[in-house]
């Protein structure tokens, strides 16, 4: 049976973990997402892409049981192959929105972090819990986290391994937004579509110069920006984008993400 369900041709498109019962992290697991991931950076017509666990919950993790049996070399191929892959969520051009339900507990919550917004239930609880098992995360954790909310608070959640709750996760800033559970996957399609509505140039172009342009120092990162800025400006969303804002004002253009041609602006000749 697939481990991971891809629901949706585009614009948006739903990733799902299904590797019932706890959605933990397998080899097969790990591999079908990777090719899945794989595709979806290549796929025309994909402007967002929502990862979901399922109603009940996200993902616990890596698979213990199937951890205890390798010894240090197998475990270092195994772990890069899930950072590789969880690294390869975070670079896919498109924004990517996880929806969280229940747990999403080490490797769980490192794949929401590889995501660029994440939509909590208020029944989510998160964590890295490595430590209390005499590890540390190895796929992301240690580094996104403490990007995310500051090492200080980072260093609390790793160092204690403890489980917080989608309050408290909202105000480390750890998600983005919580709501009633039964809500959490339309919320994350609702802000997914809206997104998709965008430029796929400027909003790939964003997303590059936030994820790389913050690890750079600030004369890197302006010399990204203004790099990313050129490029994007050529488009003909970019062009069309800004003859509507001189004609109907803000908010009017439609976006056809193609690099060539005119797109449409979608006006309506009113300034409202």
């Amino acid at each position: 049976m697939p481990r991971i369900r891809r629901d949706g041709e585009g614009p948006v498109v739903t990733v799902r973990l299904d590797n019932p019962p706890m959605n933990a992290f397998d080899d097969e697991q790990r591999d079908e997402l990777a090719a899945c991931v794989r595709a979806l950076a290549d796929a025309r017509g994909v402007r967002a892409v929502v990862l979901f666990g399922g109603e009940r919950l996200f993902a616990a993790g890596a698979d213990i049981r199937a951890l205890s049996a390798m010894g240090p070399e197998e475990v270092r191929g195994w772990n890069r192959a899930l950072q590789r892959t969880f690294d390869e969520v975070a670079r896919l051009p498109m924004p990517v929105v996880a929806a969280l339900t229940g747990y999403a507990l080490g490797g769980g919550m490192e794949l929401a972090l590889a995501a660029d917004y994440r939509v909590a239930a208020d029944n989510a609880v998160l964590g890295q819990p490595e430590v209390q098992l005499g590890i540390m995360p190895g796929s992301g954790g240690t580094q996104r986290l403490v990007r995310l909310i500051g090492p200080s608070r980072a260093k609390n959640l790793l160092m204690t391994g403890r489980r917080v709750g989608a309050e408290e996760a909202l105000r480390l800033g750890l998600v983005d937004e919580v709501v009633p559970a039964d809500a959490v996957l339309d919320t994350a399609l609702a802000y997914a579509r809206r997104l998709a509505e965008g430029p796929p140039a400027a909003l790939e172009a964003i997303k590059e110069a936030v994820d790389h342009g913050g690890d750079a120092g600030l004369s890197a990162g302006l010399a990204l920006e203004r790099s990313l800025f050129t490029g994007v400006f050529g488009t003909a969303d970019a062009a069309s984008g800004i003859r509507s804002f001189l004609e109907h004002g803000p908010g009017k253009a439609r976006f056809t993400g193609t690099d060539g041609g005119t797109g449409t602006d979608g006006g309506t000749g009113t300034d409202d």
